[in-house]
């Protein structure tokens, strides 16, 4: 299993409820904040909820 580094690069400002709260189910608080996590289903599952709103890179 992989590791994947997520970016925050847009803002949750007005965005919908479910999507800050997978922001910060992820780790990401502020712009260019940058997290790492194994590549597992649900966090995958995260990030494509988000996708708009941050940037992957494998690690």
């Amino acid at each position: 299993m992989g590791k994947i580094k997520v970016t925050q690069v847009r803002s949750n400002i007005k965005r919908p409820q479910n999507q800050k709260r997978t922001l910060e189910a992820l780790g990401l608080k502020r712009i260019g904040q940058v997290v790492e996590h194994d590549a597992t289903p649900a966090i995958l599952g995260m990030v494509n909820k988000v996708k708009h709103l941050v940037s992957v890179k494998e690690a």
